[in-house]
């Protein structure tokens, strides 16, 4: 049976009204200051000692009574004697009563082994710490409620504090759910799916400083929820539910949660995560998340999130942003405030963002992103160039150190990436060349092959550019047909056509795809011939993939993804997969390390070891005028 309509409710109004229902847990435990950081103050923190506890020279040099120097210039210069004017002292000795004024070291001139000569005068208390000068005793250290951070855990110490109460992390119970779900490789069969989503939850939560406690994978059953459920809630102060939220005949989440409390609210107008549910159980905060790692991902960074920081006593923050120009345009939808996933890096001193595989299932795109584009409901999208707003998830400084790849796939920029920061985007051969004309990239990689003249990549590059351009010479591959071991071995395009295999097509603009329409054309196959045509995949090894998996018959790609996935391969022809860059930018010291790696031994050993590259002249500088 069906379940209920999923709603499409505000987005900042559902979680503030939900996040109102919730306070913050009143469990108190001492830590020891070492162990503070980061925790939640249950009451307030006085200074039992001052600090420093007397009064301590602040510098190396010379004690002295200030009277003694007054009157001392470079003009008349006054000589101290040791143990009588003065007494040399170090950077936290104890300040002696007669004395109240430190002379630096740079500041003195020694005459002999008992006297010295100084030139400027002194003042009271000049480079001396007096009693109490960084924290006094009694002095408040931080009030109720409040986080401790790296610099208040040094105040703590100061002021003799060994331990402090802090308020007891929430508890958070995670609960996976699904019978084609399993929790190990080894017990992967067809039908049955990785359960990885838990995980990555208990990392966050940990992050968010909770504690999480992960449940076995529960069947989609309402009894079996249920139970766990209801345990769950025993030992735990907020329950999510992973998967098992939308309206389908196995989502059994909402019911389970109406039945044992109440649902808030179910469905939320965003996009990834709408089918999430928000539901209170024995006064406890329960969250029904999408079973699709992106969205399960977005929705526990924006509302799981939250309601631990109100459980947990902290603020919600507002996020570290900052201004991009978009490198594509993004379509939206006018039902729901939609969360990109974006990478970015900065070139010709300008920062780029480009949106990443928008769907539901793209784990890597997690694992990619460097921040967060938000498109408002009502709003059909964003165009190329626009200036945009990004929330960042990882530091700028760090960002602006990659260098920016975009355009054709192959494995060697995976063994680029290990060695040098890079920023790499799969849009094609062509999707690099659009790249690179509006600036947008440091490196476009491109093998296209240009029908007239049966020359690859320069004739392109002429046509599309009317400034001199730089190509680095990258590798020569072999571009072939996959097949599965056991299966008939495809001798040539033809026999696509005519043994109706399925075929594994590349996205629009790849030089590949470039390479198969053109022998498509050669043979006299029209693209409608061909089945499958129209399923597009962004890379060689998302190709091969499908065709070891069957179900797809074959597929156009490099040897070397054909070898890592276990495929027999036909060759179709050998192609250059080259470099394009801007003058410009050739003295860059990201793109100076990006050639020095693509010359090094190491590098080609490692694509050597790969198969189905050649590397002569692998680096060498081309300009094409």
């Amino acid at each position: 049976m069906q379940n209920s309509y999923i709603e499409n409710n505000d987005f900042e109004t559902a979680l503030t009204e939900y996040l109102k229902r919730f306070s913050k847990l009143t469990r108190t435990e001492k830590v020891t200051v070492q162990n503070a950081c980061g925790r939640i103050t249950a009451e307030a923190v006085f200074a039992r000692l001052s600090d420093p506890a007397y009064n301590a020279a602040a510098m190396d040099g010379i004690a002295v009574n200030s009277t003694t120097t007054e009157g001392a210039t470079e003009l008349t210069p006054i000589t101290l004697t040791l143990h009588g004017d003065f007494e040399y002292i170090n950077t936290g000795n104890l300040i002696n009563s007669r004395f109240n004024s430190v002379i630096m070291t740079e500041d003195v001139m020694v005459l002999s082994e008992g006297t010295v000569q100084i030139t400027a005068a002194s003042h009271p208390w000049q480079n001396i710490r007096a009693v109490g000068e960084s924290v006094a005793a009694g002095e408040l250290i931080l009030p109720s409620f409040a986080e401790i951070k790296p610099a208040a855990t040094g105040a703590l110490a100061a002021s003799g504090a060994k331990t402090v109460k802090v308020l007891k992390r929430p508890r958070i119970g995670i609960i996976p759910t699904g019978r084609e779900m399993v929790d190990s490789p080894d017990k992967l069969a067809p039908g049955k799916l990785m359960e990885s989503n838990s995980i990555a939850f208990a990392a966050s939560a940990r992050i968010a400083g909770a504690v999480p406690k992960r449940y076995a994978v529960t069947e989609d059953d309402t009894e079996a929820l249920k139970t766990i459920l209801l345990a769950a809630l025993q030992e735990n102060d907020a329950v999510i539910i992973n998967a098992g939220s939308s309206a389908g005949t196995k989502d059994f989440t909402a019911s389970v949660i109406s039945a044992l409390g109440e649902v808030v609210t179910h469905g939320l107008a965003i996009r990834p995560g709408k089918p999430t549910i928000l539901g209170v159980v024995s006064g406890k905060p329960v969250i029904g998340i999408p079973g699709y790692p992106v969205s399960a991902n977005l929705v526990f960074e924006r509302v799981v999130v939250p309601v631990l920081n109100v459980l947990s006593g902290k603020a919600n923050t507002c996020p570290v942003t900052a201004e991009a120009s978009l490198t594509r345009r993004v379509v939206s939808s006018f039902k729901h405030e939609e969360f990109v996933r974006v990478s970015l890096g900065e070139v010709l001193g300008i920062l780029v963002t480009t949106p990443l595989e928008r769907g539901a299932a793209a784990v890597m795109s997690l694992v990619k992103a460097d921040g967060i584009l938000k498109i408002p409901r009502l709003c059909e999208g964003l165009e190329a160039g626009e200036k945009v707003k990004i929330e960042l998830l990882n530091d700028l400084n760090e960002i602006k150190k990659a260098l920016v790849v975009i355009g054709s796939h192959d494995l060697i920029i995976d063994v680029i990436s290990d060695v040098i920061p890079v920023k790499s985007s799969h849009t094609g051969s062509t999707g690099g060349i659009t790249a690179m004309l509006r600036r947008e990239c440091h490196v476009a990689p491109i093998h296209l092959l240009d029908e007239e003249t049966v020359k690859y990549n320069i004739p392109y590059v002429k046509r599309c550019f009317e400034e001199p351009m730089i190509l680095i010479k990258g590798v020569g591959r072999v571009q072939g047909l996959y097949s599965r071991y056991g299966a008939d071995v495809i001798k040539d395009i033809s026999d696509i056509k005519e043994k109706g295999l399925m075929f594994a097509n590349r996205q629009r603009g790849a030089g590949t795809r470039i390479l198969f329409d053109a022998k498509l054309k050669e043979a006299g196959i029209s693209q409608e011939q061909i089945r499958g045509y129209e399923k597009e995949f962004i890379t060689h090894l998302a190709v091969a993939a499908a065709v070891k998996e069957g179900s797809f018959n074959t597929g156009l790609g490099i040897f070397s993804a054909a070898k890592a996935m276990g495929l027999n391969f036909t060759p179709v022809g050998n192609e250059s997969y080259d470099f394009l860059v801007r003058p410009e930018t050739l003295d860059d010291p990201r793109l100076q390390q990006f050639i020095a790696v693509l010359r090094s031994k190491e590098f080609k050993r490692r694509v050597a070891s790969l198969g189905g590259y050649t590397l002569d002249g692998i680096g060498e500088i081309i300009r094409i005028d």
